[in-house]
């Protein structure tokens, strides 16, 4: 049963696998017993099909929370335009309303015992109006789990996005370190260690790199990874998760 409400995923840039890992902490809670709900707010850079517009990271995420649709409350915002979001909706004609969002959020709430929410690259990515990802996270009052990438210019991006975090009022569970090579160079070797020392939060994981194109495969096998590390019972404890 879980003790908190739900998590927010952010990243300290776009790219550093926040979906995957996302997905992989869904399933990884799902196999623990966790009735665990997903939500992708705001998608931009949508797949159009059947001329539908078709968010790729919400159906991943909901895929490892074992959910079999998704629905409006899971996806609330659909764009067409891989841009930032508050321009991607501009062209859609559309405005992100936090109302909306939040309503979805509660639904979602009471179906489940645990939501994982993943945001839209970082913490400072605006959603609408001078409105950005961190203020969402506070509006939902949510903690948030940082996703870090391991190599070179790490250290600086993490350090700014907590700080950032922690200057807006926002309670940072936690760093993950995604996509960790089996054979890491000297910069992705002192990566977690410096991270660990200079950053305002725990780290909770340390994700390897999973060597496969099929991105089901990928989060299967992630999840499978960290269930089997230390370092999870401390991410579930500090989310407030018991199994």
């Amino acid at each position: 049963m879980a003790k908190a409400k739900g998590i927010f995923i952010t990243g300290t840039d776009t790219g550093v696998g926040k979906t995957i890992a996302a997905a992989a902490l869904a399933r990884l809670l799902k196999t623990s017993g966790i009735n665990v709900g997903v939500m992708k707010p705001v998608t931009s850079g949508c797949r159009v099909s059947a001329d539908k517009l078709i968010s790729d990271d919400a159906e991943l995420l909901a895929w490892g929370a074992g959910i079999s649709e998704v629905t409006s409350d899971i996806a609330p915002y659909l764009l067409r335009e891989p841009l930032a979001p508050s321009e991607a909706a501009l062209r859609d004609g559309t405005r992100i309303d936090f109302t909306t969002i939040i309503d979805a959020f509660n639904r979602l709430e009471q179906q489940h015992d645990f939501v994982i929410v993943e945001g839209a690259g970082g913490l400072m990515v605006p959603l609408a109006g001078g409105l950005l990802v961190a203020d969402l996270i506070t509006h939902l009052n949510l903690p948030a789990l940082v996703v870090t990438r391991p190599n070179l210019g790490t250290i600086n991006h993490t350090l700014l996005t907590t700080f950032a975090a922690k200057q807006m009022g926002i309670n940072v569970a936690g760093i993950i370190i995604n996509n960790f090579p089996a054979d890491p160079d000297d910069a992705e070797s002192y990566a977690p260690h410096m991270l660990g020392s200079l950053a305002s939060a725990p780290i909770l994981g340390v994700f390897p790199k999973i060597e496969a194109t099929d991105l089901h495969l990928v989060v299967e096998q992630l999840a499978e990874a960290i269930a089997a590390h230390p370092l999870t019972r401390f991410l579930k404890e500090e989310l407030g998760i018991d199994s």
